[in-house]
């Protein structure tokens, strides 16, 4: 079953979703970002060249010939067939296609009605039994 974990008091969402997707290929892992929003994939995708300041995070779009072998693809459609091991949701709601996933990662900012959003996430995730997890940051970089 796909495992939540919920990132709670992120100064910067975006910053949050460069430094988890770069732990996760430190892993091993494999990871989709869910940004459905152009503006905010345009936003991550130029980040994620300068994030973390003395690395790159191999990525590319999910439109990208080399997606499948890419370690970090960012898609503005939550079924893109990239990858199905780490989902990082940077939407209001859960994808559709979310138990995919062996794991998903939600994002919390500190806006009233980005908390709002998650609750109602969180929500639906406990209530249909996922289980989940819960992380405060600290804040100065988050992560």
């Amino acid at each position: 079953m796909t495992r939540v974990d919920f990132y709670l008091d992120a100064d910067d969402r975006l910053q949050v979703a460069c430094r988890l997707a770069a732990k996760a290929i430190a892993q091993d892992r494999k990871v989709l970002i869910y940004a459905p929003d152009g503006d905010v994939a345009k936003a991550l995708d130029r980040m994620m060249w300068t994030t973390p300041a003395i690395a790159f995070v191999p990525h590319v779009m999910a439109d990208h010939r080399l997606a499948p072998e890419t370690p970090v693809v960012i898609a503005r459609d939550a079924d893109a067939p990239a990858h199905d091991d780490v989902l990082v949701n940077l939407d209001r709601e859960q994808p559709a296609s979310f138990a995919r996933f062996e794991r998903v990662v939600e994002i919390v900012g500190h806006d009233e009605d980005d908390k709002q959003a998650a609750r109602d996430r969180y929500r639906f995730y406990r209530d249909r039994g996922y289980e989940i997890h819960t992380h405060r940051l600290g804040g100065a970089g988050d992560g």
